[in-house]
């Protein structure tokens, strides 16, 4: 508290709250870095970006680089295949591709990679609020 009373800001955090705070800065660093970084975006049926659905949300699906495409293709058992891609900016797929799906939609980066991949869900902060879910 200030000499005359009043909560200095911050002193009323909690351990956990910091915690928070800090994952949050985490989270807001990568998530600057994707928005900055050019990613590979397979094509699906006519030349349509590659997405799957997930609990009635739809998702992008992006790859850091040729080898986390890679291992996406072989969990599918489809890496004899060629994958055509494009290479786009990350924030242009949460600024541009997202709000065009017309549906609940996110991005997912190198979905295959397990606990190393990332999810950028529909929600304000992350896309337009335009195609934010949390907001009315």
């Amino acid at each position: 508290m200030s000499e005359n009373g009043d909560r200095t800001a911050g002193s009323d955090v909690t351990p956990a709250g910091r915690q928070v705070a800090s994952r949050r800065r985490e989270f807001a660093e990568l998530l600057g870095e994707f928005r900055r970084t050019p990613v590979l975006v397979p094509l699906g049926d006519e030349q349509a970006l590659l997405t799957a659905d997930f609990n009635g949300i739809r998702f992008i699906l992006a790859f850091s680089d040729e080898q986390a495409l890679a291992r996406y293709a072989t969990a599918r058992g489809e890496s004899a295949r060629e994958w055509a891609y494009q290479r786009v900016l990350g924030g242009r797929l949460l600024d541009v591709a997202v709000p065009a799906a017309g549906v609940p939609c996110g991005v997912a980066l190198d979905c295959a990679d397990g606990s190393e991949g990332m999810v950028f869900p529909p929600v304000a902060g992350i896309v337009p609020d335009g195609a934010a879910v949390d907001l009315d």
